[in-house]
């Protein structure tokens, strides 16, 4: 911790010299006003830990913008990396296909490459369309020569979405040096297949195992993509020499709007692992964004009939109603968990009606002094909140902890008096030192799973409300039009913190949303047991 003599302008140096904190008092104490002394060196303090990556996109161009560097620097720039692009080629093709491509010379490339490297540090590269065997050994060349490497990822495009071939026989040949020196590669099942000598996988077990020898031939990851397997399942999978890393199940989005989407996921995990350096968590962002963007891709007016549409790079640009790349990844990433309580007896019983009373006021009484804890918590984010808009809604948010949701409780009789159990030690414990290490994108991230999850839970539970339904009053709060509301702001004030975190934060982040996410599963699942002062 930086501490002595320490004032505006400082953090940035103290960031470097590794501080992990400033401690300051003259420059709040002699202020005019120290409130908003203090708020200034918080926000700078965060400014200097959120260093945004430098991503490089070697590739091809595509003038239609769906594809190549065109596609990679919307991306980059969209996952918040700061973008760079040298040209391997300059093709002519619109949605409907390539219709021409033309290669600069190799010592052209190698100059873009040197112009890059020797004035930036670059924290990832992504490599897409090279088409001749003397440009890829011009960019081996060029990685080998770096004193510090950088992550790469390489989009092996060897075929259009389209069809079309883009690279010649004597450049897939030459893949393999590149191969060698790459992170991860991602390749279509038609591409997997002709890198690994066979044929077309047309079983997804076909296609993991032509990732795993691809991936321990070359000693990377591969991510391994269902997008041209017949069904309504679109599976992808990164998969390494040893096997199977993760899982990322899903269902195909029908849409003709898929031009770029190789350029555009292989360039999205690039940008997510230099924010993160995290291959497993960057997969899980980048897949969200990419599906989100497809997804979006249909409102756009770009092509013609019978052509393939793009994506858009700019959703979320243009609907804050949804998750960001991070969020949505997080949501995922605790699927089991929210399988987990969907199931749960406890949850089964409310919904049906079935419920023991005792079971039930027992979980009253526990979410009493639960919501006294998560309100004080909830203050917390408001003093922690880098704008007066994030303070005012978490300091709404723990009024109503105490004024709206207590109410109810004191009505069944559980106003928060009594002990806590096991779990809701721990887990007010979790929120608590979330709290007091002052990091107000990791407490939001802790607090957010309180308002999500309950909301996904309850939307479903309030399906189930019925005239005579033993438990109809707790369950029209699960149908609040206002809680609903609540939990979208918290997602956009979350989004937007992960969004502005470092790598390190980032992880902590994520870390702390999915242990509140096991909580609220532990918590629904908890019965009367031994229990712990609170």
């Amino acid at each position: 911790v930086a501490i002595g003599g320490v004032g505006p302008g400082d953090a940035a140096s103290a960031r470097a010299a590794g501080a992990a904190g400033l401690a300051v008092v003259r420059a709040i104490c002699r202020a005019d006003d120290p409130a908003e002394a203090a708020g200034a060196l918080a926000d700078e303090w965060r400014r200097a830990g959120a260093r945004i990556p430098n991503v490089l996109s070697i590739a091809g161009s595509d003038p239609s913008g769906g594809a190549g560097v065109q596609a990679d620097l919307k991306t980059i720039l969209a996952l918040g990396g700061y973008g760079m692009a040298a040209v391997t080629a300059l093709t002519a093709q619109n949605t409907h296909g390539v219709r021409g491509v033309h290669v600069p010379s190799a010592d052209f490339l190698r100059a873009q490459l040197d112009a890059v490297s020797d004035d930036i540090a670059i924290d990832a590269v992504k490599v897409g369309m090279l088409g001749t065997a003397d440009v890829i050994r011009e960019v081996v060349a060029w990685l080998s020569s770096l004193e510090q490497r950088p992550a790469v990822v390489v989009d092996p495009v060897m075929v259009a979405t389209s069809g079309d071939r883009l690279l010649d026989a004597d450049a897939e040949s030459a893949l393999a040096s590149l191969l060698d020196l790459a992170d991860v590669v991602t390749p279509n099942l038609p591409e997997l297949a002709a890198l690994a000598g066979e044929p077309a996988a047309e079983r997804w077990d076909d296609a993991l195992a032509q990732a795993r020898a691809l991936a321990s031939r070359h000693g990377v990851r591969v991510l391994a993509k269902g997008g041209h397997l017949e069904g309504a399942a679109c599976p992808d999978a990164l998969v390494g020499p040893r096997g199977v890393e993760i899982e990322l199940a899903g269902e195909r989005i029908p849409t003709a709007h898929t031009h770029g989407t190789g350029c555009t996921l292989s360039s999205a995990l690039a940008t997510a692992y230099a924010r993160e350096r995290d291959w497993a968590a960057a997969a899980r962002t980048a897949r969200a964004w990419v599906r989100d963007a497809i997804r979006a891709g249909a409102a756009l007016d770009v092509g013609s009939p019978g052509g393939s549409g793009p994506l858009d790079h700019g959703h979320a640009l243009r609907d804050d109603r949804r998750p960001g790349a991070e969020l949505e990844a997080w949501w995922e990433d605790i699927a089991d968990v929210r399988r987990g309580i969907a199931g749960d007896d406890f949850v089964a019983g409310l919904a049906s009606g079935t419920l023991d009373e005792a079971r039930f006021s027992h979980y009253l009484r526990q979410d009493a002094l639960y919501l006294d804890a998560y309100a004080e918590v909830l203050r917390a984010a408001a003093r922690l909140a880098p704008s007066a808009d994030e303070r005012a809604f978490w300091d709404a948010a723990a009024v109503s902890c105490i004024e709206t949701e207590q109410e109810l409780h004191r009505s069944r009789g559980a106003a928060g008096a009594g002990e806590m159990s096991e779990v809701t030690a721990e887990y007010t414990r979790h929120l608590r030192r979330a709290a007091d290490d002052g990091d107000y994108a990791v407490l939001v991230a802790a607090v957010l799973p309180c308002f999500w999850v309950y909301d996904d839970v309850g939307r479903a539970l309030a399906a189930s409300n019925r005239p005579d339904h033993p438990y109809r009053d707790w369950l029209e709060t699960y149908d609040d039009p206002a809680f609903r509301a609540a939990t979208l702001e918290a997602i956009r004030w979350t989004q937007g913190a992960a969004r502005r975190a470092s790598g390190p934060q980032l992880a902590r982040m994520r870390a702390a949303f999915r242990r509140s996410a096991e909580l609220e599963r532990e918590f629904f699942a908890q019965r009367e047991a031994a229990q712990l002062p609170a």
